[in-house]
């Protein structure tokens, strides 16, 4: 790790970890630098549990941070909501 720091603060575009695979280090020659499968990635598709935590966030925000109701509307029990919101509290 404390050289891919220095690489990259040196300049460095590409950096390969050991073992490196053989589509990393073609895809680091690649003229644009990226695979056609890192750019299929790149799209950014949220994850499901992203949308899950989005949706949780925003039933919250619509019941003032009720916890009891946001747990009736979700349809989860009202301590796995506090389980869930203990792991990854909303920001605040």
């Amino acid at each position: 790790m404390p050289t891919a720091v220095e690489a990259v603060r040196a300049g460095a575009v590409n950096y390969l970890a050991k073992p490196a695979h053989a589509d990393a280090i073609l895809d680091a020659f690649s003229p644009d630098g990226a695979s056609e499968n890192e750019a299929a990635d790149s799209l950014d598709t949220p994850s499901l549990a992203s949308i899950e935590w989005e949706h949780i966030h925003r039933v919250l925000e619509d019941v003032d941070g009720n916890v009891s109701e946001a747990a009736r509307r979700l349809g989860l029990h009202r301590r796995t909501l506090q389980r869930k919101l203990s792991k990854y509290p909303p920001p605040r």
